[in-house]
Parts: C-alpha cells; structure tokens; sequence
C-alpha cells in the first residue's frame, strides 16, 4: 500500500456533510438538549438531514442523534442546528436530567 486510504465510495468526509462549516448557528445545544421533529421527514431534505427529521420523531437527544445517525457530535450539531433554523425540528433544554440519561448520554458519547 502507497499509504493512500483505500478507496471506499460510502465513506463521506463531515466538512461535506456541514457545507464546510464547522460551527453551528446555535450556541446553546449541548449533549443533552432534546430535538423533536416538526413534521414528517420528505425528499426535499438532504440524506443526512432526512435521517436526523426520522430520528427525531420522538424526543431525542443531541448525542443520540449523533450516535443514531452515525456522525461526529460536531457534524450532528450543525445540522440540527440548519433543521432548527428551518423549522424542521424544535428543541428545549431539560430542567434536569435524570441519572439514567446522564449515563445513557455519556455511554454515547463514549462510542463516538
């Protein structure tokens, strides 16, 4: 091997997924802020997007977005972030969380 990586098609690299971008448009999602779709997932959103609205149709955490979908925290933010700001999902901080979330939450994080 020529130390090239092996050519995998399903492989896609974040900064594609994100447009380039790196920083999401809101400041105050965290690992445990819950998204919840606002309607059902169609064609006119992105793959990745599609499949975030689909996971999201139940109360869902921004880590297990992250997690369910396959992406790295960062990606995950930025595009909950894009589906926030367009209406398609809506979030909330929870007052507290309980100790089964937490773990659950950090168990995630941990196979990213």
């Amino acid at each position: 091997m020529d130390g090239e990586p092996a050519d995998d098609t399903s492989f896609v690299r974040p900064f594609i997924i994100t447009g380039g971008r790196a920083e999401p448009l809101r400041a105050d999602l965290r690992l445990e802020t819950l998204v919840v779709a606002v309607g059902a997932p169609d064609e006119s959103l992105a793959f990745e997007r599609r499949h975030i609205v689909a996971v999201c149709a139940q109360p869902t955490t921004v880590a297990e977005v992250a997690h369910r979908v396959g992406v790295p925290l960062g990606v995950a933010k930025v595009l909950i972030s894009d589906l926030v700001a367009a209406g398609r999902l809506a979030c909330r901080q929870p007052a507290e969380l309980p100790l089964q979330m937490l773990e659950r939450i950090r168990d995630h994080v941990r196979a990213l």
